[in-house]
């Protein structure tokens, strides 16, 4: 019996005008559309996929992190069902209380031998994960060295922490290097970086930051969300990949991109785990999240192991997709991965260039300050599993036209 979509039965209340302490909220959102930066409201209808029906029109999905195609896989749904069956959707409590279940005990051991590690800890979300840890290894003693171009949820977590931050240029290892001896005097030293950033798809040498955090005493936190499950001969991710799993401390991962549920997990050695568990607030704190979540990523986590042909032919097509937008003279940034963005400069271009790429098939989404730098708007291509060679063929062609 196919599955049925409830549609609300009453339309919602006309707008009506802002009280006059939250006015300032129309100016606000004036100013950003003026400044190209007003963000629409989209309702996709079905799954996630290869195509997806995106506010009513049919389009080759080009904006989605499902990078492996699991997403909308039949055997997590089923995994995901039994559990809820079994244990219940919601968790009802937080893990540090009674919220940590047989399944969410499971995808944490799957989870630390995938990565081959001594513990994992399983997060509501990968921002949680990032912005809970950071401010829990760092405080106003401390200073963190922070990438430029790193993801939101790590820049919350080093303001979280009020430690002192020093942001260093993107890969830039020698301002890295001389800014980690400038804080010699420091209680603690915190290197944190993307493996591979969202918006550029670049990827740091990490070999060398090992190096460098080894040379400094320094702690070395990554934030693997777009590799895992892409790197590796596992598929746990570019520590696997460069061979630094000895020179990186603290692991970080998302559970809703390559292995397509949600969530996020910190993993590393036993008794910092046990330390997180005590002084991460946003895992003492939050609810879990839901059992059933926790058994369609564990799934996942084994599917890394049983079908590495995916990751293979997802890195493939994404170097000759690569190689097609350089061949046609167009700019693709330094990306060396799944995710490929095109240069743009202004918001107003990016739109449009997104706009008349809907216009041709494609959903290809308009990336914009604060996401990137003032002047650094693109429109940024995410290669999934299931996009075919064929797919990228015709969005190049697209993309030239």
């Amino acid at each position: 019996m196919p599955c049925r979509i409830e549609t609300a039965s009453s339309p919602l209340p006309a707008a009506r005008p802002l009280p006059d302490a939250l006015a300032w909220i129309d100016d606000d959102l004036a100013g950003l559309a003026a400044a190209d930066l007003l963000r629409p409201h989209r309702i996709r209808q079905g799954k996630q996929g290869a195509r997806i029906v995106l506010d009513g029109r049919d389009l080759v999905n080009f904006g989605s992190n499902d990078y492996l195609g699991y997403a909308a896989d039949v055997r997590l749904t089923k995994a995901a069902s039994k559990a809820a069956c079994a244990e219940g959707f919601g968790a009802g409590a937080s893990p540090l209380v009674s919220g940590h279940s047989q399944a969410h005990e499971n995808l944490e051991r799957a989870i630390a031998e995938l990565l081959a590690v001594e513990a994992a800890v399983v997060f509501p979300s990968g921002f949680a994960a990032n912005s809970a840890t950071i401010a829990a290894v760092a405080g106003p003693a401390d200073v963190i060295f922070s990438d430029e171009r790193n993801h939101a949820s790590l820049i919350d977590g080093c303001r979280l922490s009020r430690a002192s931050v020093s942001i260093y240029p993107h890969r830039d290892l020698i301002a890295l290097d001389a800014a980690l001896a400038r804080a010699s005097a420091a209680r603690r030293r915190l290197i944190v970086t993307d493996t591979l950033f969202s918006m550029d798809g670049t990827i740091p040498p990490l070999a060398d930051l090992c190096e460098i955090a080894r040379r400094h005493g320094a702690i070395l936190m990554v934030d693997e969300a777009h590799a895992t499950g892409v790197f590796g001969d596992r598929g746990s991710g570019l520590v696997e990949h460069f061979g630094c799993s000895d020179g990186v401390h603290i692991r970080v991962g998302t559970l809703s991109k390559a292995v397509g549920a949600a969530g996020g997990f910190v993993a590393g050695h036993r008794r910092l785990l046990e330390w997180l568990r005590h002084k991460a607030r946003a895992w003492i704190f939050s609810t879990a999240h839901p059992p059933a979540v926790a058994a369609a990523a564990t799934r996942a986590v084994h599917l890394l192991a049983t079908e590495p042909e995916r990751r293979r032919e997802l890195l493939a097509r994404a170097t000759t997709f690569r190689d097609q937008l350089a061949a046609r003279g167009l700019d693709r940034g330094g990306a060396e991965a799944q995710i490929v963005p095109i240069m743009a400069g202004l918001p107003a271009a990016a739109v449009a260039l997104s706009a008349r790429l809907a216009d041709a098939g494609f959903f290809v989404p308009a990336i914009r300050p604060p996401s990137v730098p003032p002047g650094g708007a693109l429109v940024r291509v995410s290669i999934s599993w299931l996009h075919t060679e064929d797919d990228l063929a015709r969005l190049c062609h697209a993309l030239a036209d």
